[in-house]
């Protein structure tokens, strides 16, 4: 399998604990450093007898990689979904997501073939909607670190965990007893209810506070935010 560990190093220098990367850092001091390791992956052979575990980190981390090459080949950028004249570029925003240029294994991959087809139809894993990012600010936070098959799965509920109780993703109005959240659940919907009855249910698993959440609570999808995940420091 792959060695995460330059990757996993990457992480740790340059996003911090909410999630933001410090592309002017990484771009101004190892510009090359992400792209010429994904390129000496190019024609390693995939293992016919991975495990879901080890597919599992191997394609999330791959997914995160590929997504932060892109951005860093095209910083300064303030958003992966450009505007022309103040309308939003629908078509560059589409192509980010579904452009075969990622080689991998000896084959091209777009972002929404890792995505759709290896770790939501094969793998069958809502929480990897957690994990993977798109490199917004309405996103999940980017982990400053690499996934591991060994800890893969506990990596995954933290995620899970960080993002429902996160007041920006997640959050629960008393008075109008509504349900506000991400639209990753409208997006994914029938992802989080092959393990849950209900969005709310499937988010009252991991809540930390204890709320009136079932199947009948009416929910409200919150503004997604497509400008970059970025620090500057």
């Amino acid at each position: 399998m792959i060695d995460f560990e330059l990757w996993d190093t990457l992480l740790r220098q340059y996003v911090d604990q909410q999630g933001c990367v410090n592309y002017l850092a990484w771009k101004t001091e190892q510009p090359q450093v992400l792209g010429d390791w994904l390129s000496s992956l190019k024609q390693l052979h995939l293992e016919s007898n991975s495990t879901p575990l080890e597919e599992l980190a191997l394609w999330i981390n791959l997914y995160n990689a590929f997504t932060i090459s892109t951005i860093l080949k095209r910083y300064p950028i303030k958003s992966i979904r450009p505007k022309i004249l103040g309308v939003p570029n629908w078509l560059a925003f589409l192509w980010f997501f579904q452009r075969r240029v990622y080689e991998i294994f000896g084959k091209y991959y777009s972002l929404a073939q890792i995505e759709n087809q290896i770790l939501r139809d094969k793998l069958q894993e809502p929480r990897i909607h957690f994990s993977i990012v798109c490199a917004s600010i309405g996103c999940p936070f980017l982990r400053a670190g690499a996934y591991f098959p060994e800890q893969v799965i506990e990596q995954l509920n933290e995620d899970a965990r960080r993002f429902i109780n996160n007041p920006e993703k997640v959050r629960y109005d008393s008075q109008s007893k509504t349900l506000y959240c991400s639209q990753i659940f409208k997006w994914y919907r029938q992802d989080f209810l092959k393990v849950a009855p209900s969005i709310p249910e499937y988010i009252g698993f991991y809540l930390e506070t204890d709320l009136p959440l079932t199947a009948a609570t009416p929910i409200s999808y919150l503004y997604y935010d497509w400008n970059l995940n970025q620090r500057i420091s």
